[in-house]
């Protein structure tokens, strides 16, 4: 079943957030709690994750019914590389190196942007570019 498309948007948004304050605080702790939305959006979809509960039950209500529907398969693709990325910035936060904490985060954070500012989810293009090299491969 589609999803609402503002949904995930949306979550890139309050992601971006997050991400921004982790660099700009250094908080492991926020970090974690990023790391953990990602892991919940991978694991159950974009809108089983906080943030897309956050959407349905809060935002969505006021702003009306969705007019464009997205396959759940790339966000969630989306959701796993945020889970890397945030993990990978996790290790470096608390177990070192600092760079990989900073360099991993500031990359979420880019990906995340792009989404919540433009409407472009890299994970969800690197789910659909794999998605052809498999079928030619096949």
């Amino acid at each position: 079943m589609d999803i609402d498309a503002r949904g995930p948007r949306f979550g890139a948004a309050v992601s971006t957030v997050v991400l921004a304050v982790v660099l700009i605080t250094g908080s492991a702790w926020l970090l974690a709690w990023q790391t953990l939305a990602f892991a919940l959006g991978a694991a159950g979809g974009v809108s089983r994750s906080p943030y897309g509960l956050l959407f349905r039950k809060a935002v969505r209500p006021r702003i009306g019914p969705p007019t464009e529907f997205e396959p759940p398969e790339p966000p969630r693709f989306a959701q796993a590389v945020g889970l890397l990325f945030a993990g990978l910035g996790l290790v470096g936060y608390t177990v070192g190196p600092l760079w990989l904490g900073l360099a991993a985060t500031g990359a979420a954070l880019a990906a995340a942007f792009l989404n919540a500012a433009f409407g472009y989810c890299l994970g969800c293009e690197m789910y659909l570019l794999i998605r052809r090299i498999a079928v030619r491969t096949e």
